[in-house]
């Protein structure tokens, strides 16, 4: 029998500041701080860390990011760079391919053992402590020390055990059991735990988590990288096989870069330049401002034109900007605050649970950055050391006539720039609210492919499979097939948020008067 279960969640509107991401908890903490009088660069720190806490399978402290912030007065974008970076000794030798695959621009070849994906080996240098330490100091309102607090509560308390927890538990369990402090954390005798009976509050404390988070909320943000939070890091680092070392994390800084910009359809798009997916996504809008029919956001049509400017698009980058690997393992945030300032912060371990690596002696998972870089020698993004890898993560803030409008991202590795694409031209091209845009369906181009969703037109696969390999495929929780996005949007004088509407814990926080 087949059964269709229909969820939905509708946007929230507000005349106050809102926060948008995958979850409730962090949402609700970061719209406290804006009801505290803050800003939105503080409700978007606080909202980031406290998701290090409450899904700690898709982002964290161990990882790294980007973020743009524009200001609602003077309508100035800026972009924060504060992504993973190669240990400085690392060694590509260390990662020989496996035989068997010769890898094509959409298909890596493997690594022996996995070396790029799970384990010590797989880990860069984090860069999230040092970017949103950076950012509260050029924009917040709130000390580092104030940001850290709702995350230190939620540690002490403890994650929530509910099924879709359990699920995530389920699904990287066997790479969590492969290391104690993982298991020690996330499992029970090396399985996920079970879900507890209706009505029944159960939670996993994460006290040790807590404690780092209390350092540094006393020591400041630089002890992650100079101080006693480092030198364990590097002891437990050492143990472990990674090449990472005191020096790699002492120089390691954020950086502020200038964002790309384009005129697409009456906005003006804001995107993160550099290693990330703004210049594939900025390839494929220019594209579509000549080819996006004007017969509807749905049509086959408007799917086909999709399609392609994101295949080319993604094509030119992955053969000349290099690969960026699937990922799965991220999160974004979107605020606006009363002023009408927006903040779109995108922050990531890579892959799920990341390199699966809970460190003993400061209890937070570890990234698996060398991931994102070509395992071939000789290719754009090859593997290196002291580099910054290609990454998928694409923030966006678009402006009209000067004043940020729309803050909008997504996770989901390779899909999040198609699913942008799409979200920012059913607004823009076509005139979707963004509730309409984020419960419309889409198609996803990034891969051989084409995943066409099982509640877009017929002719929409009938037209797309002249041209492309197509599937069909549900908008499922698990696996993601088009992304998971989280936007705000002003609306005249009030403002629009919108969550991911299939996922149960994605919310938008309000802020109170």
């Amino acid at each position: 029998m087949n059964e269709s279960w229909t969820v939905r969640k509708g946007e929230v509107r507000s005349r106050h500041g809102l926060v948008a991401c995958q979850n409730k908890l962090a949402a609700d903490a970061g719209a406290a701080a804006l009801s505290r009088g803050g800003n939105a660069v503080d409700a978007a720190v606080v909202t980031t860390l406290v998701l290090s806490v409450v899904e700690p399978w898709l982002s964290g402290i161990g990882g790294g990011g980007f973020m743009l912030r524009a200001d609602g007065a003077t309508g100035v974008v800026e972009a924060l760079d504060f992504n993973v970076m190669s240990p400085r000794n690392l060694d590509p030798a260390d990662y020989p391919l496996a035989e068997g695959r010769d890898g094509d621009w959409f298909d890596w070849p493997s690594v022996k053992d996995d070396n790029n994906l799970i384990g010590y080996g797989s880990i860069c240098v984090p860069g999230t402590i040092a970017g949103l330490s950076e950012a509260l100091a050029r924009h917040g309102t709130i000390s580092f020390e104030e940001a850290l607090q709702p995350a230190i509560e939620h540690a002490r308390k403890g994650l929530v055990v509910d099924w879709f927890t359990v699920l995530a538990l389920a699904i990287d369990a066997a790479g969590l059991a492969r290391y104690p402090a993982s298991a020690a954390i996330f499992l029970k005798e090396g399985r996920a735990p079970r879900a507890p009976e209706r009505g029944v509050e159960q939670f996993l404390p994460m006290p040790a988590k807590a404690e780092t988070l209390e350092r540094l909320a006393k020591a400041g943000a630089r002890d992650f990288y100079e101080g006693e939070i480092a030198a364990k890091l590097v002891a437990d680092l050492a143990a472990g096989g990674s090449r990472i070392d005191a020096r790699d994390l002492a120089t390691y800084m954020p950086r502020w870069i200038d964002p790309l910009e384009l005129s697409y359809r009456g906005l003006q798009v804001h995107a993160m330049g550099g290693l990330s997916g703004g210049p594939t996504m900025v390839e494929a809008l220019m594209e579509l401002d000549k080819t996006l029919p004007t017969d509807g956001p749905l049509s086959a049509q408007a799917a086909l034109a999709f399609a392609r400017a994101i295949r080319r698009a993604s094509e030119h980058r992955l053969r000349a900007l290099g690969h960026a690997g699937p990922g799965s393992c991220t999160t974004h945030v979107s605020v606006v605050d009363g002023s009408g300032t927006m903040v779109s912060l995108t922050n990531t371990l890579l892959s799920r649970f990341g390199s699966k690596v809970v460190l003993p002696q400061t209890s937070f998972l570890m990234n698996n950055g060398v991931m994102w870089f070509d395992p071939r020698p000789g290719q754009p993004n090859s593997i290196a050391p002291d580099v910054r890898p290609l990454a998928n993560m694409c923030p966006i803030i678009a402006s009209r006539d000067g004043r940020p409008v729309l803050a909008l991202g997504a996770a989901g590795g390779r899909q999040i720039m198609p699913s942008l694409v799409q979200l920012l031209s059913y607004i823009a091209g076509y005139g979707l609210s963004l509730e309409e845009a984020f419960t419309s369906p889409r198609i996803d181009a990034s891969g051989v492919t084409i995943h066409v969703d099982r509640r877009a037109r017929p002719d929409v696969t009938t037209l797309l499979s002249t041209e492309f390999p197509v599937e069909i495929v549900d908008d499922t929780l698990y696996p993601v097939n088009f992304a998971i996005p989280s936007a705000v949007m002003r609306d005249g004088e009030a403002f629009v948020g919108m969550a991911h509407p299939n996922h149960p814990w994605a919310a938008v926080g309000r802020e109170v008067e």
